[in-house]
């Protein structure tokens, strides 16, 4: 729990090698008064040293890639999944597509490089560049996925290590397919560039083993989908061609209001932008003024100390220290297959062996980012009774994990009294209160969720999508909503900054929705959590839990696995690339989802209480009962391997007993009690109605499924294995 005050904002652009390893020393340490932001892309971040091994075959996804999802939630950071785009040094704001600016005190740049080459015509239509990673990466994946009949046909542009080595990777696991390979390298040079001439042997003997034909003194001229003209009058045949010629500054590194060489950012010795004591930039992306280099990993790497220590050193107001990068180094090259040639200082030596030593020098990096120590527990010595066993048991979750018990809820609200009002039609226990209100129908509901992600903006928008749910599920047109915050404890800047981010996710989301934000109240706490009171108004009469009839089919318009994947996150076992899916996921709202479901007999939001709890609560108001078809039930990806695992949120066991379903078992049959945060709309619809229905929800983009039937009174919730 946080006790000291936020005072200043570090802002981290891009999540390069550098950047990585400061957030892993800073979770071990971290800077009172800090709010740390991390903005990148994409949730992970490839590491190069593998990349030719993953190319060959060598390694799994998982194995090149950084979760920075996972590594923020170390650090304590937040992570913003956008692509930056510039910085208003004035304002002292980070620019990025789709999102709010994100303020700064100190910002960083680790954004690496691209080689991608428009100035070649066809190559933005026909070719991709080896950097960024990630999209080169996932562009490999789709090759080797799908390679032509008449087998693989790969280009590439630029000789020098990064080329040579890709081009040795790819050949590798062409022929580890069993498929014909027909790979050649284009250098604008007369040899191999970047190396030693033992190297450079070596190299060659290599090549010419694997059959890659070498294009040296010309240059690719133009391209196509199916081949590369070059200057001289060649044609190479290529159905993949990829850019490794050289390293090129981002298109918006180079137009940014700073001191540059050919595009990128100059920096003094302590790693800051010259001229600007709260910037710093570091890796493939800088250039170091006070002692240049050639573009390789290894300085991001050495330079990781030092920027973090500089980090510190500008936000507590003291001076920093320079950063000396070493004259030689150590390069390791890949040769495709299980074999490698080390040089340094010129010499150089090759074989099998020294692919084991990279290999292991890879993978003890890469442990660096999968292995972290774990957090004390707390104190519970001397504590009451049964303090030990809630301390003991699940971590409270953000989102509806963290929701009070189904069956405590109920027992509380037996206790009120019903409404002397005439005006008010409806008690506990509807999503949503109707009220009649000068002729109109209107419905009201609220609804609050302590923080599941550090980033404001993503959090209100799948907030307020998560209480408008609540309107849309009873057929009504979303009206007003009133906003309640608590803040964690920061300084004034910091709460000016923070709402600021809040509000524009929030009123995005409510204005799309046709909804007005018209006030609400704030105040600080031990944590960030929202809420909204949501009103809207409905044409006709509003849909309730209590409409359902016996032959009834049940759609459900979103998958289930929302409070695993995030109470996986939070313990650190969750992929960054599911947690990202999932939030994008959760953006989408069901407003039009609801506008196809409006002939619904019956409908409900999915939220804290599970697909078990909800529907429980319609076949209770309908007096029916419902069979559940465990095989059509949508699941987000990853949910069901983290169940397998032991993994649950803090609110499954009560949502189990509350509603248990009889008839099944295993880890899909777990997510029927999982709680979700702005889960989708539960519908009950005449059977004649389901397949047009499916399909106007699937061309919405909806992942709909009709996942059970309403059945006669008497059985309660039960399940098989398919309808």
């Amino acid at each position: 729990m946080q006790t000291l005050p936020l005072t200043k904002d570090l802002v981290l652009i891009g999540g390069g090698h550098a950047h990585a390893l400061v957030l892993r020393k800073w979770g071990m340490n971290p800077m009172p008064g800090v709010r740390i932001t991390v903005i990148n892309p994409g949730p992970t971040a490839p590491y190069t040293g593998m990349l030719p091994g993953y190319v060959a075959g060598h390694y799994k996804r998982d194995e090149l890639e950084i979760d920075l999802v996972k590594l923020g939630r170390h650090a304590g950071a937040r992570l913003v999944l956008g692509k930056a785009n510039g910085v208003d040094k004035t304002a002292r704001n980070v620019l990025i597509d789709g999102h709010p600016p994100v303020p700064y005190d100190v910002a960083s740049f680790d954004v690496g490089i691209t080689a991608q080459m428009p100035a070649i015509p066809g190559f933005a239509e026909h070719a991709v560049g080896a950097k960024p990673l990630d999209v080169f990466a996932a562009r490999w994946r789709a090759y080797l996925r799908n390679l032509p009949p008449e087998g693989a046909q790969i280009a590439v542009i630029g000789g020098g290590i990064a080329g040579v080595e890709l081009a040795l990777a790819m050949s590798h696991a062409i022929r580890a397919k069993g498929s014909a390979s027909q790979v050649a390298i284009i250098e604008a040079g007369p040899q191999i560039s970047g190396i030693s001439a033992q190297s450079r042997t070596r190299l060659e003997r290599a090549l010419d083993k694997a059959g890659i034909a070498r294009h040296f003194n010309t240059r690719a001229q133009t391209i196509t989908a199916d081949q590369v003209t070059l200057a001289n009058g060649d044609v190479v045949p290529s159905t993949l061609t990829v850019g490794a010629a050289g390293a090129f500054p981002h298109a918006w590194v180079r137009q940014l209001d700073l001191p540059l060489t050919d595009g990128f950012i100059d920096v003094a010795a302590d790693l800051r932008v010259t001229g600007h004591d709260d910037l710093f930039a570091v890796g493939d992306c800088a250039h170091m003024t006070a002692s240049p280099r050639s573009k390789a990993g290894v300085f991001a790497v050495r330079s990781a100390p030092v920027l973090h220590d500089n980090f510190r050193a500008v936000l507590a107001g003291q001076p920093t220290k320079p950063f000396t990068p070493q004259k030689r180094y150590l390069k390791l090259i890949s040769l495709g297959k299980k074999a490698a040639i080390a040089e340094r200082g010129g010499r150089a030596v090759s074989g099998r062996l020294l692919w084991l030593w990279k290999d292991r020098i890879d993978r003890t990096f890469m442990t660096r980012f999968t292995h972290f120590p774990p957090m004390p527990a707390p104190s519970v010595k001397n504590a009451a009774q049964g303090v030990t066993d809630i301390v003991n048991g699940t971590p409270l979750c953000g989102g509806c994990g963290a929701k009070v018990s189904g069956n405590v809820l109920k027992d509380a609200l037996a206790a009120l009294p019903a409404s002397p009002r005439a005006d008010v039609q409806s008690g506990p226990g509807d999503d949503a209160a109707i009220v009649q209100t000068g002729g109109q129908t209107q419905v009201i509901s609220t609804d609050h969720l302590r923080a599941f992600t550090d980033d404001p903006t993503t959090f209100a928008e799948i907030t307020a999508l998560h209480a408008l749910g609540d309107i849309w599920a009873m057929g009504a047109a979303p009206q007003v909503a009133v906003m309640n915050v608590t803040l964690p404890r920061m300084s004034e800047v910091l709460q000016q900054r923070t709402m600021a981010l809040i509000l524009e996710g929030a009123q995005r989301v409510l204005a799309q929705a046709g909804a007005a934000l018209v006030g609400g109240h704030s105040t600080m706490g031990a944590e960030m959590s929202l809420g909204f009171t949501v009103t809207g108004l409905a044409a006709h009469s509003p849909i309730t839990k209590a409409g359902a009839q016996v032959g009834d089919a049940l759609i459900l318009t979103r998958p289930l696995g929302t409070g695993v994947l995030l109470a996986g996150e939070m313990q650190m076992h969750a992929k960054g690339r599911h947690i990202a899916a999932l939030l994008d996921e959760l953006r989408r709202p069901q407003g039009p989802a609801a506008a196809l479901l409006q002939g619904a007999h019956a409908m409900t939001d999915v939220t804290g209480f599970g697909l078990s709890g909800h529907l429980h609560e319609i076949c209770e108001a309908s007096n029916v009962s419902a069979d559940i078809a465990l095989d059509a039930l949508p699941v987000f990806d990853g949910a069901e391997a983290l169940v397998a695992s032991g993994i649950a949120s803090s609110l499954w066991a009560s949502n189990q007993a509350s509603a248990p379903v009889s008839g099944v078992a295993g880890p899909k049959a777990a997510l029927l009690h999982d709680p979700q945060t702005a889960g989708g709309l539960l519908a009950s619809v005449a059977q004649a109605d389901v397949a047009h229905l499916l399909k106007a929800l699937e061309n919405a983009g909806y992942t709909a499924a009709q996942v059970g039937q309403i059945t006669p009174p008497g059985t309660g919730l039960s399940a098989r294995a398919s309808l």
